[in-house]
């Protein structure tokens, strides 16, 4: 019997050995796994830093290439492209103008009533209308038959509240988001479609002469008139961010540039038109011409590569272009968050022995889902825990994985709104409004847009921040930046409002 119970106790003293020695193997492995998540996260924290100094590097080399970008074409990775607006906004402009965004699957047509400057914009209202997948692949003339009825069908809607003075015709912006060489501010040959569309008889052709010709099918008075202005409306041509120059300059006569961060990014500004060497051609009367900067193409040697950026770059559709954008616009924040998530499943093991298989598809992460969980300030980052589950699949995670994943939102948006803040930098730079002259009391103004800057209120702290950083106490004091909405529309119209052909007549 003494045996019997001897031999339990050994068995059952064994038991206890191997039960001990597999907990502290599966702690040894666990604290292995976590001590290699967090070194995942500490290097690429290392990898994104922006110093000071860095920033001021950053600033400098999108100086130089703004420089390079004017001197010639193709002269930098930045197009500096001349808009051929030469009149922002003053905001004394009154009237109803019309305005068409098309940049997609859909286009807007708005019509806004301005009051000068006592009332702004007085009212408007606008209309979006999905364009049919036939007319996406058709002809170059159904595509502008199909938006013309949509605009008629619009301005016949046109009530008393808005008022256009006898005898005056209606003048429109437009605004065409697609790669365009303009050769003038209502005219611009199309270089080729994208975002679905694929018209292959639009090649080379004059997309607002197109768009004119469909007008006057549908009886409408808008028309082009580059020559006869004294006779005919005038029909703008518009980027989006040269819209929103329009809409920052018309609230605010201190604007120079502009700014959009939202899923892309891009930059514009006020350049003298003497200091545009690539400009062949009279000077405009004001002296001034906006630029469309194209910044998302920036690159240089000080901007903090990380592997995951190299890889984002490579597996996408357009390699080696758009360095700068990818690295600071909402298309792509969240997917490089992914990637490192990834890279932290698969070599830590950071939500289980399985990779999810949802972290390994490509922009599962968006950016409006990994601010959400930045900005999550539960105790027990019950956000975070949310999105996890429903965005990418993993059912349950510690409070300190949560931690390490609000803590790598932070890196990763840190990075992008001080980078920003930088190009930006880089504009003031050029335009001598870096530094305070003797006695200078006129405020410097960036108008920025986009959902990015609107909603990711972290991002936009840390870019104010920066900016403030880089200018210093005195000069930060005189530069501020300041949302404007709707470029893209508002904004086209208000261009059509400061290049009205009726400007002398009530100006006189």
């Amino acid at each position: 019997m003494g045996k019997v119970v001897a031999g339990a106790a050994v068995v059952c003293a064994a038991t206890a050995c191997a039960v001990a020695a597999f907990i502290v193997r599966h702690r040894m492995r666990n604290s292995g796994r976590w001590s290699r998540a967090k070194a995942i996260l500490r290097e690429f924290e290392e990898r994104c830093a922006t110093p000071i100094q860095r920033l001021r590097q950053v600033a400098d080399a999108m100086t130089v290439e703004m420089h390079a970008g004017l001197a010639s074409e193709g002269g930098s990775k930045l197009k500096m492209i001349i808009s051929y607006v030469d009149n922002l906004p003053t905001g004394d402009e009154k009237g109803l103008y019309y305005a068409l965004d098309l940049g997609g699957t859909n286009f807007r047509v708005l019509r806004v009533q301005l009051g000068g400057k006592e009332s702004r914009v007085v009212k408007q209202e606008f209309e979006e209308v999905s364009i049919p997948a036939e007319y996406m692949v058709g002809t170059t003339e159904e595509l502008f038959n199909y938006i013309a009825a949509a605009l008629a069908k619009f301005v016949a809607t046109e009530g008393g509240n808005f008022h256009l003075p006898a005898g005056r015709q209606r003048e429109l912006g437009f605004t065409f988001s697609f790669p365009v060489k303009q050769t003038s501010i209502a005219s611009g040959t199309l270089i080729k479609w994208t975002k679905g569309f694929s018209i292959t008889d639009t090649a080379d052709k004059d997309i607002v002469a197109e768009l004119t010709a469909a007008l006057e099918k549908h009886g409408l008075d808008m028309r082009v008139a580059a020559l006869m202005m004294d006779t005919y409306s005038f029909l703008i041509q518009v980027n989006d961010t040269i819209g929103t120059l329009a809409g920052g300059r018309y609230d605010n006569n201190d604007v120079v540039a502009a700014v959009i961060l939202g899923t892309g990014t891009n930059a514009a500004y006020v350049e003298h038109a003497q200091s545009i060497p690539k400009w062949h051609g009279l000077l405009p009367k004001s002296g001034k011409m906006a630029i469309n900067m194209e910044w998302g193409n920036f690159r240089c040697a000080h901007l903090p590569y990380t592997e995951y950026d190299l890889a984002l770059d490579a597996e996408s559709l357009n390699p080696n272009e758009q360095i700068f954008e990818k690295m600071i616009s909402g298309m792509y924040l969240g997917e490089i968050v992914r990637r490192v998530l990834l890279k932290m499943a698969e070599e830590a093991a950071l939500f289980g022995e399985i990779v999810p298989d949802k972290l390994k598809v490509p922009f599962t992460l968006r950016t409006p889902d990994m601010s959400a969980m930045h900005h999550d300030t539960s105790p027990d980052l019950r956000v975070v825990g949310n999105k996890l589950r429903d965005v990418l699949g993993i059912p349950s995670t510690s409070l300190r994985t949560r931690k390490v994943i609000v803590e790598l939102c932070g890196i990763v948006a840190a990075r992008g709104a001080r980078l920003s803040a930088a190009g930006i930098v880089g504009i003031l730079k050029k335009l001598g409004k870096d530094v305070v002259g003797a006695g200078e009391k006129q405020k410097t103004v960036v108008a920025m847009d986009g959902g990015l800057y609107e909603h990711y209120t972290y991002f936009r702290r840390c870019l104010e921040r920066a900016l403030s950083e880089l200018l210093g106490d005195e000069c930060s004091k005189m530069v501020s930046v300041e949302h404007t909405s709707d470029g893209s529309g508002v904004g086209a119209a208000l261009l059509a409002a400061s290049h009205s052909q009726y400007l002398e007549l009530e100006e006189s």
